[in-house]
Order: C-alpha cells, then sequence, then structure tokens
C-alpha cells in the first residue's frame, strides 16, 4: 500500500491511476497529515506529490517531519523532490529558465526507478524552481539540457526524486518507472485487483451492517448500478433499491432497469412513477438553474417518503467515488476544494440513516471494472454519464411531456447513430 501526499498538483490523481495501474493499492492523503494517520495505513512506501509553491517560501507546504524519518521509500515529484532536497540540507532557488513541455532526460544512474529503462527518455516538465545544490549523501541520477539533477537518489537509503511527471501521459515510460518504485524499491506485493477489492469490500459490508437494512437510490447510470450489484451480493435481500421514474429520464429507462435489475433483486426493486409529481411542478419554468433545484427537492421529498415506507433501515448506500472524496478535503493548491460534492456533504437533515459507500475508494474506470469483475451487462458499464436532472436542462424553456416526449426520440436516434458507427465506446 502506498500513500501519496497532495501538495495541490493538478496530477496527483493521475498519480494514484498510475500506482493502481500496478495493481498496487494506494491512497491520497493531505500534506499536513500527521504521522500517526500515516503510520496506521501500514504504508509500503510514500510518494510526495508536485505542488505549485516554492520551499524556500515562508509557509511552503511540507510533510510532517516523521515522515523522512521513518526509514520507508519515498519518491518524490516535482515539488516533492525539491521538498526532499531543502530537506536533507540542500538548495531550491528560482530556476534559470522555466519549463513546461516536453525535454529529453538522459539517465546517469541505472538503479531503483530507473531499472531496466533506456538511457534517454521523453518526459514532460513544469516546473520553476529548481534544486541547485544536492544534500549531503545524494547523487544525481538523471539530467536533461535545462535540468542538471533531473532526478536523484539517496546513496544508501531508499528515497528517490524526479523533477518531471511521471504521472503523465507526455512521459510514456512513467508507468515503469512508478511501477520500478512499487515494486522493486517498496517491494509491494501487488496484489491488489478487482477480485480482492470486491471479497474484501464484500466482508466490509457484512461487518458494517450485520442484519440491518439498507436503501439505494438507483439512478441507473454505473455508479449506483455497480453498488447495487456489490450490495446484493454481500447482504442479498436486506437491500432495497429505489428507482424513481421523474419523467425526463433517457427513453425507456425504467424497463431497462427492470430487465437488468429484476432477476437479481426482484421484489427488492421499487420502481417508483413520480412523472406527474416532478412536471407539475416544473410546469412554466423555463430557468436551467431553478429546473435543476425543483427536481433535486422533489427527488430527495419523493425518495424520502418511500424510504419511510420500508421497515428497519438504518443505512442509506451512495455511489460516491473516491475524486468526490479527495475533492471534499482541503489541499492548498489548484487541486484545493472544487466543490462540496453532494454524495459527500450529508444526507437531508431528517433522514437519520449511516452511510454505506462501497466505491468511495475507487475511480470511475474502477468502478466499471468491478462491474465487469461481476459479470453485468456491457450495455450497463458502458453508458455515458446522465446528469440528475436529466433532459429537463436539455429542453429550453417550459418542460412538458410533449417536449420530454419528442428529445427522449431524437437522443435514442444520435444514440444508435454513435453506437452504429463504432464510436459509443471510445
Amino acid at each position: 500500500m502506498i500513500v501519496i501526499l497532495d501538495f495541490g498538483s493538478q496530477y496527483t490523481q493521475l498519480i494514484a491511476r498510475k500506482v493502481r495501474e500496478s495493481n498496487v493499492y494506494c491512497e491520497i492523503h493531505p500534506f499536513s497529515t500527521k504521522w500517526e494517520t500515516i503510520d496506521a495505513l501500514k504504508p509500503s512506501g510514500i510518494i510526495l506529490s508536485g505542488g505549485p509553491s516554492s520551499v524556500y517560501e515562508k509557509g511552503a507546504p511540507k510533510p510532517d517531519k516523521r515522515v523522512f524519518d521513518s526509514g520507508l521509500p519515498l519518491l518524490g515529484i516535482c515539488y516533492g523532490l525539491q521538498c526532499i532536497v531543502e530537506h536533507y540540507g540542500g538548495r531550491v532557488q528560482p530556476a534559470k529558465r522555466r519549463e513546461y513541455g516536453p525535454a529529453d532526460v538522459v539517465i546517469t544512474g541505472k538503479n531503483g526507478i530507473f531499472s531496466d529503462l533506456p538511457k534517454k527518455l521523453p518526459v514532460w516538465m513544469s516546473h520553476g524552481d529548481a534544486a541547485t545544490k544536492m544534500p549531503s549523501g545524494f547523487e544525481t541520477i538523471a539530467e536533461t539540457e535545462n535540468a542538471p539533477h533531473a532526478a536523484i537518489a539517496h546513496t544508501t537509503h531508499k528515497i528517490y526524486g524526479v523533477q518531471f511527471h511521471p504521472e503523465v501521459h507526455h512521459t510514456p515510460d512513467g508507468v515503469a518507472i512508478i511501477r520500478n518504485f512499487t515494486h522493486k524499491v517498496c517491494a509491494d506485493p501487488a496484489n491488489w485487483t478487482m477480485k480482492s477489492f470486491l471479497d474484501e469490500t464484500t466482508r466490509e459490508i457484512r461487518a458494517q451492517v450485520g442484519k440491518e437494512n439498507v436503501i439505494l437510490g438507483l439512478s441507473g447510470g454505473v455508479d449506483s448500478s455497480v453498488v447495487a450489484a456489490v450490495l446484493h451480493r454481500a447482504i442479498g435481500k436486506q437491500l432495497t433499491a429505489i428507482f424513481v421514474d421523474n419523467g425526463v429520464l433517457r427513453s425507456g429507462e425504467k424497463e431497462r432497469m427492470r430487465r437488468i435489475f429484476d432477476g437479481s433483486l426482484g421484489s427488492k426493486l421499487k420502481i417508483v412513477d413520480a412523472s406527474k409529481i416532478f412536471l407539475g411542478r416544473l410546469k412554466g419554468v423555463t430557468d436551467p438553474e431553478r429546473k435543476r433545484k425543483i427536481i433535486g427537492r422533489t427527488f430527495i421529498e419523493v425518495f424520502d417518503r418511500e424510504a419511510a415506507k420500508i421497515k428497519n433501515v438504518k443505512f442509506l448506500a451512495q455511489g460516491t467515488l473516491y475524486p468526490d472524496v479527495i475533492e471534499s478535503v482541503s489541499v492548498k493548491g489548484p487541486s484545493a476544494v472544487i466543490k462540496s460534492h453532494h454524495n459527500v456533504g450529508g444526507l437531508p437533515k431528517n433522514m437519520k440513516l449511516k452511510l454505506v459507500e462501497p466505491v468511495r475508494f475507487l475511480f470511475k474506470d474502477e468502478v466499471r471494472a468491478l462491474g465487469r469483475e461481476m459479470e453485468l451487462p456491457a450495455e450497463l458499464l458502458s453508458r455515458h454519464p446522465f446528469p440528475g436532472p436529466g433532459l429537463a436542462i436539455r429542453i429550453l424553456g417550459e418542460v412538458t411531456a410533449e417536449r420530454v416526449k419528442l428529445l427522449q426520440a431524437a437522443d435514442l436516434i444520435v444514440e444508435n447513430e454513435i453506437r452504429s458507427a463504432g464510436l459509443y465506446e471510445q
């Protein structure tokens, strides 16, 4: 398991994606996370992300000093490298020439993170500062024309730094560099797969829920559908899925959900036709933002009413994803709080239920992979995202049943054309 400390880089989530592609589990935590929290996770290594700050500025973000004293393997990326250099007594200064774009790095030391890689690699640079003096005990293991210390390594400890970004697409061998760190330097067992995640999550859900009942708002999208499948696998008939037809869904959505889930959920799939309620409240409304708010409030009201009919419910399941969680944690920099996500911000105040979020540590593509592991239909897993307010915000002016029907037909024609051209899943 790898801990990634986020210093505000726009690429931090890409680091996590690349680590997981090497079958190693990882989590992103703010740079300010206390050592006790990190240590409790039992990581095999730590990655320090990039960031927009300068380490020599007053108040620059720094990790808990015990990170450096832990003896764990470290990999600093861009700002992370500069943190390492500064901590161990080296010098970081404004670069003579800021770099943003492609560069060729020449490897001068063939150990650790550069094992089995060519001597010259194309990489992506994005930095305004540079290490100008190496700390004692470190050596340069790669350089570029403008960055004499493009990669560094401690001579005896498993501490590495790269000034470039191995996590981005523009560094083709970046995956191999990260894999070398996780597999060879950290000696992580690399046994994290969707099957292992599913097995562990199933155990966790059973332990959390016990014999209590769970409700889930089934939207028809990938996230809630995969959550429904995971929960049904874990607790069976203790799950009740509520599908609310708000009258502004895609063509055939209600029938599709019944066809896909009726076999597994059976009577535990509650399909609620509330289209008249929604369309009634949308009558005369033309402003898109008002439409959103009306649909959102009405959904909560309808869902709350239907949930109240189910006895002994203690848990509400949600399809919260890992980016939702990350975006809800404040980190200094561009990847700071973008929004307080609706899946993370909380429940209606009168709905006193505990949350169960089976996929809260997965990215979207991993949720699809989890669905494939459970052999969910490809037509479900390949679906394009669909907004909560549905077709209502694609209708200019007032929303009426006639306009919805017309748009559903047009939308279906476009989708069929995209599918027939083989472009739907691209």
